[in-house]
């Protein structure tokens, strides 16, 4: 059986997802669908941060499932495609899987500086954002344990495992294309 042309991102938060997502486009032309807009609009429709919305989620699973079926939903029917999503490695299980790693003080830093966060994850400071940026990965960990049985953090679940602390988006993009292309051909 053919391997589908779907490639899922995930990573820590701020660890260059979108960033990676944005390349690989350019690069494959692929397109991109992107869970984290589909979440942050959903917050911003609620009148909630990203982080009250996260609380939100706790609560409501049921919305969390509706979440992550969008991605799967998505993948059924398209291919060339970027799945930019949490929890992309496991509504599409047989895409291309990647997890990108980042340091939480690199990661807290790029999230303060990015303007493109402020409407949904308004920081005070650096220190603030990595106080928020744990939180929110560990209140995603629970939720997700509780609701799906599985652990993002066990990196068996992915076919690729890239650590974006020091190395540029330029680098991140050339080793994803390389394992990429021969995860296609085995």
């Amino acid at each position: 059986m053919a391997k589908r042309h779907i490639i899922t991102i995930t990573g820590d938060h701020a660890s260059g997802q979108g960033t990676l997502s944005n390349f690989l486009n350019k690069d494959l032309g692929y397109e991109i669908y992107r869970n984290g807009q589909y979440v942050r609009k959903l917050a911003l429709d609620m009148g909630m941060s990203i982080i009250d919305f996260q609380t939100y989620l706790n609560e409501h699973p049921e919305l969390d499932n509706q979440i992550e079926k969008s991605a799967s939903d998505y993948a059924a029917l398209h291919d060339n495609v970027i799945i930019d999503a949490k929890l992309g490695w496991y509504a599409v299980p047989y895409s291309f899987k990647i997890y990108l790693k980042v340091d939480i003080d690199v990661a807290a830093k790029r999230a303060f500086m990015d303007e493109n966060r402020k409407s949904s994850e308004n920081y005070e400071s650096v220190e603030h954002a990595k106080e928020k940026i744990l939180y929110r990965y560990n209140e995603e960990n629970k939720r997700w344990f509780e609701t799906y049985g599985i652990r993002r953090e066990d990196m068996s679940n992915y076919d690729l495992v890239v650590d974006t602390t020091t190395l540029t988006p330029e680098e991140v993009k050339e080793i994803v294309e390389k394992e990429y292309f021969k995860w296609l051909e085995n």
